[in-house]
């Protein structure tokens, strides 16, 4: 009988979007097909202690417990980091992953720290002759002007967490405080009127990075906030209704983002699509992965099921692994 593939799932990490990131890795080890793989829980609590899938702690401390969970780690034969945010998705993973010598789905540690932060790929995305919204990065309160309609939000951080609509001047150093909560720079940005599409990349080591049809994101009170994100408020519309030549630009712009911060295995890049054509908002190197996710979304619509959609994944990182 052949020996099944031992996959460490991760999930959970130091940030707000824990609860998010235990959520996809619950999903997908329920969907990773059990004949296959043989699925390792790992998850890393709010205060850093790593854990196995019993909750039981493998340290007392964060470095004891990593210590520990090394040792189970060896064990598997592939990482499924599936961290969303700081300390996760950041390439921290990734580069854990790297000095253990440990083959892992997804970006590696400069992909992830790029595109985590949005600074960043606000000026790597320009420089590509990519558009993205007008912004300015700010560190206090005290440092921006109020000139028209912004959106204020933490540099690195996700699920729209310290993410506000600021309308009168009176709300923008709250709203630049909130966002200091979560991150110590902030991303002040005229608001972007558009419809908001997601393109998802996913790597084919034979064929090179592809796109599954555009997503496009509906909500009534206009703003994709945390609410609407995980209340249901939100109606994701896939494939989007777009024409030829939107398609062609979104797809065009997405892969050359990908590429250009040097992703790796799979990522959602996320626009706004106005009358003078797409405006990037961000790239996500790991993406909300539960069933019910977009990305898992996008490419059910081409064809692609949730569980296989994880095999490939897995599959395509260890074919990158032995080349």
């Amino acid at each position: 009988m052949r020996q099944r593939i031992r996959v460490a799932v991760i999930g959970g990490g130091q940030n707000v979007e824990h609860d998010v990131s235990r959520a996809s890795a619950a999903s997908a080890r329920a969907a990773l097909d059990p004949a296959k793989y043989e699925a390792v829980a790992f998850t890393i609590g709010r205060d850093g202690v790593w854990c196995d899938g019993d909750g039981r702690a493998f340290g007392v401390s964060p470095a004891g417990s990593l210590a520990g969970a090394m040792q189970a780690l060896s064990t598997c034969d592939i990482v499924l980091p599936l961290l969303h945010g700081p300390l996760g998705e950041d390439g921290a993973i990734a580069a854990l992953c790297e000095l253990a010598g440990l083959p892992y789905v997804g970006s590696p540690p400069r992909a992830g720290a790029l595109a985590m932060d949005k600074w960043a790929t606000k000026l790597l995305a320009e420089a590509l002759g990519v558009r993205t919204a007008p912004g300015t990065l700010v560190t206090s309160a005290d440092e921006v002007a109020f000139e028209r309609p912004v959106v204020v939000k933490p540099v690195a951080a996700g699920s729209s967490f310290g993410v506000r609509l600021v309308r009168s001047e009176a709300e923008l150093r709250p709203a630049i405080l909130a966002a200091l909560e979560h991150d110590d720079r902030a991303l002040v940005e005229h608001l972007v009127i558009g419809r908001e599409i997601d393109i998802a990349v996913l790597d084919d080591p034979q064929g090179g990075p592809r796109t599954g049809p555009p997503l496009e994101i509906i909500v009534h009170n206009g703003l994709f906030d945390t609410v609407a994100k995980y209340s249901g408020g939100a109606k994701f519309v896939v494939p989007a209704p777009l024409s030829d030549h939107e398609s062609a630009l979104l797809t065009t712009a997405a892969l050359r983002v990908y590429r250009a911060l040097g992703c790796r295995g799979v990522a959602r890049v996320d626009f706004f699509l106005t009358e003078s054509g797409p405006i990037l908002n961000e790239v996500n190197t790991m993406p909300g992965m539960t069933e019910a996710s977009q990305l898992p979304k996008i490419f059910a619509a081409a064809g692609l099921s949730y569980p296989d959609l994880l095999d490939h994944l897995l599959q395509a990182a260890t074919r990158i692994v032995s080349t």
